[in-house]
This record gives C-alpha cells, sequence and structure tokens, in this order.
C-alpha cells in the first residue's frame, strides 16, 4: 500500500505555470465582465500571479501572451517579475484577432498574410530571447467553415512552410510547442484539429519541435489519458493546457467537471515519464475566470492538480502491474479507484504547513485583504482583458 509519506517528497518539485491573460477580464462570446481590481498593465497582471505562488509554492512562472502583453523591455519586466517570485515562461503567439487573418494565418493563400504571421512569430522568439523563456507555443485558428472553401492539403503544406520557418529562427535551449483544436473558430475543419497532425507537423520540424494538448479541446468522449500516454511513448509531448470543460472549450477551473479524468490523466504523466525532475513537459493552466475572482480561481486550479497528482502518485504500481498481468480486471480497477478515493487534503494541508505554506491556501487569500486592496488601489486606467 503506497502512503502519503512515500510520495510527498515527489510533490517538492511541482510546478504549473499561470497564463497571464486568466488575471484580466474575460467572458463569453455574449459579453465581457469587469471587475474591480482588475490588472490595468502586464505587471499588475504578473503581481496577481505572484500572490498565487506567494500562497500555494505550485505557480513560479507566468506565461505571456503576445501581442496583449506586449511591452517596451522584456528584459525590464523578466527583473519585475524575478523581484516578485517568479519568471516568466511561456510565450504564447496571437495569430487570431487581426483583419488579415480573416482567411488564415500560417496557412493563407496570400504569401504576403504568411509571412505577417511568420514575422509575428520571430517577434515572439525575440521576446523569449529577452526573458529567457524556452517555449513558443503556437495555437491556430485558421480552418475552414465550408466544404471547398479552402484546398485542406494545400493548407497543410503551407502550414509545415510556415513552421519550418519559425523552427529555423529557435534557439539551442528553445522549442516550438503546437496546440490542436478539433474545432472553433473554424467549424467545417480546422487546420490543426488534432494530435495526430499536431504530431505530424512537429514530427517534420525536429527534436525542438514537441505537441502541446489542451484539456478542452476534445470531442467529446475523447479519451485524452491515451493521447497523454501515446504522446509521451513517441516523445512528443511537450506541454499541458488545463482547464475543464462540461461541453467543448469552457475554458473552466480544471478539475470542475471530471475530477477523475484528471485524476486519470495525471496518472499516465506519471506512469509515462512526464513528471518529475528532467520531465519534457511544461504544465500551464489555460482558462479564463468569467463569473468568480481571478486570483482565488487560479488558487483553487493550481491546488486541484496537485490534489489529483498526489492521488495519482498513491497508485501502487507493482499491484496494478501484478493484477493486470493477472488478467484481473476489478482487481486492477480497485487499485485504481482506491488512489483516486484517497483524501489526501489533511495531508496535503499538513505538508504545505511544513513548508511555511498556508495549510489552507484559499483561506488565507480570503483572509489576507490582498482583494480588497487591489480593488481600492487600482482605480482609473483601462482595465486588460482580450485583446489588450
Amino acid at each position: 500500500m503506497t502512503t502519503f509519506e512515500s510520495i510527498s517528497s515527489q510533490l517538492e518539485a511541482q510546478a504549473i505555470e499561470l497564463p497571464s491573460w486568466a488575471f484580466g477580464n474575460s467572458g463569453t462570446r455574449f459579453k465581457v465582465f469587469t471587475t474591480p481590481g482588475t490588472p490595468r498593465s502586464v505587471e499588475e497582471k504578473i503581481t496577481d500571479a505572484a500572490k498565487v505562488n506567494e500562497l500555494t509554492g505550485l505557480a513560479p512562472k507566468v506565461a505571456l501572451h503576445i501581442p496583449w502583453d506586449k511591452g517596451d523591455d522584456y528584459a525590464a519586466l523578466s527583473a519585475f517579475a524575478s523581484e516578485h517570485g517568479v519568471a516568466l515562461g511561456t510565450i504564447n503567439s496571437n495569430t487570431f484577432q487581426d483583419d488579415a487573418y480573416k482567411f488564415g494565418s500560417l496557412t493563407h493563400t496570400d504569401a504576403s498574410v504568411r509571412q505577417m504571421a511568420i514575422d509575428h512569430h520571430f517577434e515572439c522568439i525575440d521576446v523569449m530571447n529577452a526573458t529567457g523563456s524556452q517555449d513558443l507555443k503556437i495555437w491556430l485558428a485558421d480552418g475552414t467553415n465550408y466544404p471547398g472553401q479552402g484546398d485542406i492539403r494545400g493548407r497543410q503544406d503551407r502550414l509545415a512552410d510556415s513552421l519550418a520557418q519559425i523552427y529555423a529562427r529557435l534557439g539551442d535551449d528553445q522549442r516550438l510547442v503546437l496546440e490542436y483544436k478539433f474545432f472553433e473558430p473554424a467549424f467545417y475543419h480546422t487546420d490543426v484539429p488534432d494530435w495526430g497532425t499536431s504530431y505530424a507537423q512537429v514530427s517534420a520540424l525536429g527534436d525542438k519541435a514537441m505537441v502541446c494538448l489542451d484539456t478542452g479541446h476534445h470531442a467529446p468522449g475523447t479519451n485524452i489519458e491515451f493521447i497523454v500516454a501515446q504522446l509521451l511513448r513517441l516523445g512528443k509531448l511537450g506541454s499541458f493546457d488545463f482547464n475543464s470543460r462540461f461541453y467543448a472549450d469552457d475554458d473552466l477551473i480544471v478539475g470542475a467537471a471530471d475530477p477523475f479524468q484528471l485524476f486519470r490523466i495525471l496518472y499516465e504523466v506519471i506512469r509515462g515519464g512526464g513528471y518529475g525532475p528532467g520531465s519534457p513537459v511544461a504544465f500551464m493552466l489555460d482558462q479564463c475566470h468569467n463569473v468568480e475572482d481571478k486570483i482565488p480561481g487560479q488558487i483553487r486550479s493550481v491546488l486541484n492538480v496537485q490534489e489529483m497528482t498526489a492521488r495519482a502518485l498513491l497508485v501502487d504500481g507493482d499491484a496494478l502491474s501484478a493484477a493486470q498481468e493477472a488478467g484481473d480486471v476489478l482487481g486492477a480497477n480497485g487499485i485504481m479507484m482506491d488512489a483516486f478515493y484517497t483524501d489526501v487534503r489533511p495531508d496535503l494541508a499538513a505538508w504545505r504547513e511544513s513548508r511555511g505554506l498556508p495549510a489552507d491556501p484559499m483561506k488565507a487569500y480570503a483572509a489576507s485583504g490582498y482583494q480588497q486592496k487591489i480593488a481600492d488601489e487600482r482605480v482609473g486606467g483601462a482595465q486588460m482583458s482580450w485583446g489588450a
């Protein structure tokens, strides 16, 4: 029987990047809601992210989105982050909010539009050079809404050429991670709809190109943990975007809809060598907090990942292997369920306290007065939001 004491040391190095955009205003296609205390600058986003890390010890990096987080001095921004106890992480590109990209960006038939998108990624690599970031993450809205609207194969050829130009610009210690999404905003087909397409494209580029898996970017019923196992087996799982979905790309707090799925995914991450020292996988949240406060929403999210990681580490691997080899269907399933149903929250609270962290970060944040402080201080100016 695996105990919490035997796995606690494996929780030490857990790190989950926070997305800068999670601290800005967001909403649905129908409404973006404003809230008191919302950051008006990238620096204020970083300050809020640092508060999450201060209380949880789980979020030492902040991912940036260009041009949403565009600035004049990224070295100074990196120093600002360091002063607040965090570092700048993944740089996310944006080729979905410019009028020129109406019919595609890296896949566009117009060479000048493709070059515009490629140049944007070159700019993102320049940002990486200034911040010391490892990963350039690419998510494309490119696709079509109607049969015949575009040449599906031709778009793949143009994508491969565009990605090759971006890849060639990477530094020795930098990576390109290509995200996929099976629909939205394009509805007939997206140019990178699934892990297979992303894998095919990045495999052609080289060792510094990896697949990014967003847990909300799959068709209903998709076995995400199988995809995790396969990509780890192939050595091409580069990063995770954690969120939760009831219907589509809901971008809700990770684990909110299906904690058991999060547990199963993390078990495969651990089993496949994607967790721990030397792991090639970067873990990040990709969520929007539309009706809840942003900072506690991020705190709740990283704690959910930590809890399910602890439960997944509790799976008795030796006993599970023996049951699988013996064809003991119910015994094997029972071993998984025993770990999933183990309440690790009291152990995690004690573990946090032993490391100088609050036993309950959510209560500690509520008692800190920080939410009221930023609401009182951040008056005037333009609140940051999607596209700003």
